[in-house]
């Protein structure tokens, strides 16, 4: 017995548009992620998930909107999905941090999880957290297949841990998820998981 998530990381916002932290700080969809969404939802209507879970913030939440029409059904919200509080950073970029505090980035850049943005959560107490959502899931859903609507470095972080690779190298074996593709993550009764895709886009890139 498994279940089948089909992860993907909310689209575009502003902040994002600028490589800027957003972490907790509700952001906005830009018209890019819009698109995105819409895109997002024309895949699900093809590829027909039989439930959608996401994130409490707003970005994922709109971010699933078209493709909870598509379906008919109402989204489930999971606490557990919320973004890392990025402390200090929140709104800004690593290099504006870096340009103020460069020992702290350099140790942030050198290992993550080990130094942290000041005032941000403890990654290991996030990926605790967002793999425990991502069980609650599972379980809820049995011999299903879940769309799970979430964020960035939370599920780089999930990731990482169901997988049993080391917390640490999050950004180096998984430098980033783009915005409304799909990951496809197995995860079975026995608390085994399996990657079995990684990024795939939901339209053909026109440009």
């Amino acid at each position: 017995m498994s279940t089948t998530l089909l992860l993907a990381r909310h689209g575009q916002t502003i902040w994002h548009a600028e490589n800027r932290y957003a972490g907790v700080s509700d952001i906005g969809l830009t018209d890019e992620g819009r698109a995105q969404a819409e895109a997002l939802g024309r895949w699900t209507a093809v590829h027909r998930p039989d439930a959608i879970w996401t994130s409490p913030l707003s970005r994922a939440i709109a971010t699933a909107d078209p493709a909870c029409r598509a379906l008919g059904i109402t989204p489930r919200r999971e606490p557990g999905l919320r973004e890392c509080d990025f402390g200090v950073v929140e709104g800004r970029t690593l290099a504006e941090f870096a340009a103020e505090v460069p020992e702290a980035a350099e140790a942030f850049r050198a290992d993550p999880v080990t130094y942290p943005f000041p005032g941000a959560e403890d990654p290991r107490e996030a990926a605790a957290r967002g793999a425990g959502a991502l069980r609650r899931i599972a379980a809820a859903h049995p011999d299903e297949r879940v769309l799970v609507v979430a964020h960035n470095t939370l599920l780089r972080l999930v990731l990482c841990t169901l997988l049993s690779i080391p917390l640490g190298e999050y950004r180096r074996v998984f430098p980033r998820l783009r915005n409304a593709a799909i990951t496809e993550l197995r995860l079975g009764k026995d608390q085994s998981a399996a990657l079995l895709s990684l990024n795939v886009p939901c339209e053909p890139d026109r440009s």
